[in-house]
């Protein structure tokens, strides 16, 4: 598989982004970001206080993100995790680099659930997980990307998206062992 790709990982909270992004830049030794770290303060403050994000608050993150592809990711490839949950926004991020594909993850509502009330210290209340649902746009057809599910571990999840990847073909890479 190159590692010429940028990778987004996307989904609604509670997938499990940020450690399969981990675990895959680091199966694939290329650079990561995780997203979360691109909003402003007043993002954060507003998701804090059970407010969802509107498109107005998603651009300027989006595109921090997308700079930070131009400067890391398009030369040897990276991985970012994103919620990127509309076209619009997968979109935004594609524009920065046509090698960008996306993994999303996705799974049943109750183990997300499950999975974002564990977490500690994280800015993102289970409050949100229905306006999360509620923008998702899942990947078209048409979009460079994998579903992959979120049962089971975190190793079995990163597995099972290399192994998609690994079959992914898009216009800039028509090969699959690239």
């Amino acid at each position: 598989m190159s590692t010429q790709r940028v990778i987004v990982v996307m989904g609604v909270a509670g997938t499990g982004k940020t450690t399969v992004g981990r675990m895959l830049a680091e199966a694939l030794g290329v650079p990561y970001a995780e997203g979360d770290a691109f909003h402003p303060a007043a993002n954060v403050a507003k998701m804090s206080a059970g407010t969802p994000l509107d498109d107005a608050d998603r651009w300027p993150w989006l595109d921090a993100i997308g700079a930070w592809i131009r400067n890391r990711g398009t030369g040897r490839g990276a991985v970012v995790s994103a919620s990127a949950l509309k076209r619009a926004y997968r979109d935004r991020l594609r524009a920065v680099t046509p090698r960008t594909v996306f993994v999303h993850l996705t799974g049943e509502r109750p183990l997300i659930e499950e999975r974002m009330a564990a977490r500690k210290g994280h800015f993102m209340p289970t409050t949100l997980l229905d306006s999360q649902f509620a923008t998702l746009e899942p990947l078209q057809e048409d979009e460079p990307g994998v579903v992959v599910d979120v049962s089971g571990s975190p190793q079995e999840i990163t597995e099972r998206a290399l192994a998609a990847l690994r079959g992914l073909r898009t216009p800039e890479n028509q090969h699959p062992e690239n």
